[in-house]
């Protein structure tokens, strides 16, 4: 869930928030193995709707482009209906990388801008572009620390 700090007004978004709420997923998310429980046990497709609302982008899109799947089979399910291990472990690990971009940018727009925005250090691509597969959500969250760091990105 968003929560906000007493001492500033900034919303800081964790992985349980992304995916839409400790109520929605079932479980409360402490530790990494929490992750895997929850990869594990299948996060509904209510989750994987609530982390494509974040990122303003289209679900056909969204599915289609970045999970490999059809947005057919996506829309046959009910939102509790559970994904498989494969792809709730995918979107567990693209909410961690937009749990760390919320980290860096503290704004939603920001974030939003920057995963759609060309960046140079991904050799011309777009951050979103790169969630389809692990090796690029690396290399995103690598480049979100160089940014943290203060070395141009």
């Amino acid at each position: 869930m968003a929560t906000t700090n007493k001492k500033e007004t900034k919303i800081y978004w964790d992985v349980s928030s992304l995916l839409g709420g400790q109520e929605l997923l079932g479980i409360r998310i402490k530790t990494d193995f929490d992750l895997i429980k929850l990869s594990n046990q299948g996060i509904t497709k209510a989750s994987l709707d609530a982390l494509v609302s974040f990122l303003g982008m289209p679900r056909k899109a969204f599915v289609e482009g970045i999970l490999d799947m059809s947005v057919k089979t996506i829309e046959r399910k009910k939102d509790t209906d559970r994904l498989d291990r494969h792809t709730s472990s995918h979107l567990i690990e693209i909410a961690k990388v937009v749990e760390h971009a919320m980290e860096v940018f503290e704004d939603e727009e920001k974030v939003r801008d920057w995963l759609a925005t060309p960046n140079r250090a991904l050799n011309g691509m777009c951050p979103i572009e790169l969630f389809s597969m692990p090796t690029g959500l690396g290399l995103i969250d690598t480049i979100l620390g160089r940014i943290e760091e203060g070395v141009y990105s």
